[in-house]
């Protein structure tokens, strides 16, 4: 690697990184790995706290050219027989099965998450690439005849060109995976650009999907920042863009991408909710808890960071809730024992243990307290271990936001409808639980709560790929959610044709719609 003619940059906190001999992750463009941007970034091993590779990160030249391989590639893709484009899916999803446990530990390395939730994430993108190998079944028009003199009608649903995806450093395998496969599936070319945090597990699943006979240029993957961004923002050949991330983001996305005349979906922040009423088992309350508040360290956007305590509850609620997170053990993601692993870099953890700070500050009871926490062997780790808070109150800003990190906030409510209340009042409505034992609570909470994505006595609602993901209010900017049905109808357009086989003898001209009085 020849000297980085810009100073060096770090993900993992404010001290510069020497980023000499570090291993280099690029880019995949038209099929080949690029080296090329002038710009490096270090990507760390969290557990460990040190850096293992260097990133290079985009310039607006090298967008050009994914763009352009995309492109060029598109003609020739798009005009696949979808079944044909869906043996290829099922090679793919063959490769990915044989290489699960190595992309897992990729995952684990860079991200930090334990290898069992890194396995998790995978059969979850694994998932959507099996739904993908379906879609000649959803791709297929209607046919009607006779819808007027001598008219046929029909219809067929047609790829877009090319698209694109930004994705966040949390899911670094299954997001894309919410993306792309649909994409192409649907006859799309696709330019990819992950988070830079842990940048290598798309280039694998790039590399995978070219060996089950994905032709050059039909997914390519960029690494890099805004910078990249801005660049797919703007370029008049995109003609969709697909982001998952915060909520200030996402809006930005939404409004530079339409501003451009580009079709996007852009999913944001999520605050979400889980409402214990007194007659929910507690038990299965707390264990659902323990798990959706605090598995990957809390960096989940269908996290579960407030739980509201319904009527007397709350009390028992926070003991069996404090006397499981005393058990948790915070470790690097390749021990077999963790439950939770490190944050994924220095700076989020500081940002997150300011704002238990500020929690602590306005008022809030701090039950237990996760920060300082050192991890034997790895104590340049960026761990924290778990906190629950007691009597939070919506105007406190750990209420408010999105901490993105082991923080589980209890708010008090006295009944069932100051419960719905508070959280229809949130500005997020990403997902959403309630643990009840009354069928009649289950059927309204579902009916009332404003949030996309519901469920009763399960904690993280997530749909399966055969439906969508999605969320309301400022959790998701644009009308369609993603994979799924939804994801096919974003990735295409819907063309109408009707059609008339002329006899012999002209009819004179005709002024009115065809009909068939």
């Amino acid at each position: 690697m020849n000297p980085d003619p810009t100073p060096p940059r770090t993900a993992g906190g404010a001290t510069d990184v020497d980023l000499q001999g570090l291993p280099l992750v690029g880019h995949h463009l038209g099929g080949r790995t690029d080296a090329g941007g002038a710009r490096r970034s270090a990507v760390f091993d969290p557990a460990a706290g040190a850096p293992i590779a260097a990133v290079a990160l985009a310039d607006r030249a090298i967008v050009e050219r994914a763009v352009a391989a995309a492109k060029a590639a598109f003609p020739g893709w798009s005009e696949t027989a979808p079944l044909k484009r869906a043996r290829v899916l099922f090679r793919f999803k063959e490769l990915l099965e044989a290489n699960f446990d190595a992309l897992a530990k990729i995952i684990t390395r860079q991200h930090g998450k334990t290898l069992s939730d890194a396995k998790g994430e995978l059969t979850r993108g694994l998932e959507i690439v099996e739904f993908a190998c379906g879609i000649p079944q959803v791709l297929k028009g209607q046919y009607s005849d006779n819808v007027g003199g001598g008219i046929d009608h029909w219809s067929l649903r047609q790829p877009l060109g090319v698209c694109a995806g930004i994705t966040p450093f949390n899911f670094p395998a299954m997001v894309p995976m919410w993306m792309f496969p649909v994409a192409i599936a649907c006859g799309n070319t696709f330019v990819l650009k992950p988070s830079e945090r842990d940048p290598s597990t798309s280039l694998d699943l790039a590399a995978l999907f070219e060996r089950a006979g994905l032709p050059p240029g039909v997914l390519n993957v960029v690494q890099g920042d805004k910078e990249a961004v801005d660049a797919l923002l703007n370029h008049p050949d995109i003609a969709a863009v697909s982001f998952v991330g915060s909520t200030p983001i996402a809006e930005y996305i939404y409004a530079e991408g339409t501003r451009h005349g580009k079709r996007v979906q852009a999913l944001g922040g999520a605050k979400n909710h889980m409402v214990v009423m007194p007659d929910a088992d507690i038990d299965l309350a707390a264990d659902a808890l323990v798990g959706a508040g605090y598995g990957s360290a809390g960096e989940r956007c269908m996290a579960i960071s407030v739980a509201v305590a319904v009527g007397g509850v709350a009390d028992a609620l926070v003991d069996k809730l404090a006397a499981r997170i005393r058990k948790l053990k915070v470790d690097g993601g390749d021990a077999a024992s963790a439950d939770m692993g490190p944050l994924i870099t220095s700076a989020h953890r500081s940002k997150v243990e300011q704002y238990v700070e500020d929690g602590v500050r306005a008022g809030a009871k701090l039950v237990v307290d996760g920060r300082g926490l050192r991890v034997p062997g790895r104590e340049r780790g960026f761990f924290m271990g778990p906190c629950l808070f007691d009597h939070v109150r919506p105007d406190m800003r750990i209420y408010r936001e999105e901490i993105f990190g082991p923080v589980l906030s209890i708010v008090r409510a006295a009944d069932f409808g100051e419960a719905l209340e508070l959280v229809n009042a949130h500005e997020y409505g990403n997902g959403v639980a309630c643990f009840t034992s009354d069928g009649r609570v289950a059927r309204e909470f579902a009916r009332r709560v404003k949030a996309g994505m519901v469920g009763i006595n399960v904690p993280l609602p997530v749909p399966m790929a055969f439906h969508s993901f999605g969320g309301w209010k400022r959790s998701l900017f644009g009308d369609h959610h993603i994979y799924g049905e939804e994801g096919v109808r974003f990735y295409t357009r819907y063309k109408s044709v009707m059609q008339r086989w002329p006899g012999n003898a002209s009819r004179g001209p005709e002024f009115t719609m065809p009909t068939n009085d």
